[in-house]
C-alpha cells in the first residue's frame, strides 16, 4: 500500500492529462474476485458499460494492483457500486487508507459465484473476464456481464478532482 502525501489532482499539476481525468469524475465501483485468503479487490472509477448481446463492462485498472494479478486467474469478479457511506472502504481498497487486517475485514462480504460481494451493495454485477490489454499506463479489463442486480441509488459515491462529492439532497 502506498499512501501519498500530496493531492493527485491539485492545480497546478503540470500534467494536463491527469487534470483532465480528474475533471471527468465518475461513480466509484469496487471490483472483487477470489475466495477466502485468495480474495483481491480494487476501487475503480474509470469504467464504461457497452450494451449488447452480451453486454460488457470495461475498466482501466492499475496493472500493478492485486486485482490485475488475480482476475486473470479467477476469470470472475463482482462489480459493485459504492455509496456515500462506503467512502472509507473505497479508500482502503484503493490503498490510500490503513486497513488493519486487510480491506476485506473493513465490511461484511458475501461469497457469490463471481466472488465476494459487499453485503450492503444494492447495485452490483457478476462478470466473466473476456480479455485484458495494456492501454497507456493502465490495463484495460473487458468483462461480460452475466448477472446484474439494480438497487436504490440514493447516495452514490462520486469521485471528481481527487475528492468524493457529497450526495445532493433529493428535490
Amino acid at each position: 500500500m502506498t499512501i501519498h502525501t500530496g493531492h493527485p489532482f491539485l492545480d497546478p499539476d503540470p500534467d494536463p492529462v491527469r487534470r483532465l481525468r480528474g475533471r471527468l469524475g465518475g461513480a466509484v465501483t469496487l471490483w472483487t474476485t477470489g475466495e477466502g485468503p485468495e480474495r483481491a479487490g480494487l476501487t475503480v472509477s474509470s469504467i464504461m458499460l457497452a450494451n449488447g448481446e452480451p453486454a460488457r463492462l470495461l475498466a482501466l485498472v492499475d496493472p500493478d494492483s492485486e486485482l490485475a494479478d488475480a482476475l486473470p486467474r479467477t476469470g470472475l469478479a463482482v462489480v459493485q457500486l459504492l455509496s456515500w457511506p462506503d467512502r472509507d472502504l473505497a479508500e482502503a481498497f484503493a490503498g490510500t487508507a490503513p486497513a488493519p487486517g486487510g480491506p476485506f475485514r473493513q465490511a461484511v462480504f458475501e461469497q457469490t459465484a463471481w466472488g465476494p460481494r459487499l453485503a450492503t451493495a444494492g447495485t452490483w454485477a457478476g462478470v466473466r473476464l473476456e480479455s485484458t490489454s495494456e492501454v497507456g499506463w493502465s490495463r484495460l479489463i473487458t468483462c461480460v456481464i452475466e448477472e446484474a442486480s439494480i438497487g436504490a441509488d440514493d447516495a452514490p459515491l462520486i469521485h471528481r478532482r481527487g475528492r468524493y462529492q457529497p450526495p445532493t439532497p433529493p428535490a
